[in-house]
């Protein structure tokens, strides 16, 4: 998995002109799977996420994290996390996970930040053409991967 952790201060994804997720402070998540991710893999980062130390503290340090803020996710699958443009101009998506099973693996890991860590998350639509609307405090944008 390759998840852009992007802190921010409000974010919302609107499908076909309906608002499907939004947050105040918080992350915006934008999640890609590839072929062999497996429910370890999402566990894996959804602790990561959940434990992230990106947010101030009182003494203005990175020292907080999601939760400690009671910050919210705002979750979006993003297949061209794994694009390959090595060779021509136009991406290949060969390493990212069939729709089917990247769908399975979003939902189970959106699913885990909600329940095993207690985080508020919303989403946008799995495959659907999305406009994010966001603002990116810091800016802090972190790559994390499995």
């Amino acid at each position: 998995m390759r998840i852009i952790v992007q802190r921010t201060t409000r974010a919302q994804a609107t499908v076909d002109g309906q608002v499907t997720g939004k947050i105040d402070r918080g992350f915006l998540l934008l999640v890609g799977i590839t072929h062999t991710d497996t429910q370890t893999d999402a566990d894996l980062l959804a602790k990561k996420i959940a434990n992230l130390r990106v947010f101030a503290d009182t003494d203005d340090k990175m020292n907080l994290s999601v939760q400690d803020i009671g910050g919210h996710i705002l979750s979006v699958s993003q297949f061209t996390l794994y694009a390959d443009c090595r060779k021509g101009n136009r991406p290949s998506f060969v390493h990212a996970a069939p729709p089917e099973q990247a769908k399975a693996l979003y939902e189970y890991f959106n699913n885990v930040l909600s329940q095993q860590y207690n985080l508020h998350v919303e989403t946008g639509v799995f495959g659907a053409h999305m406009y994010l609307d966001f603002v990116n405090d810091g800016p802090v944008t972190i790559v994390l991967e499995s």
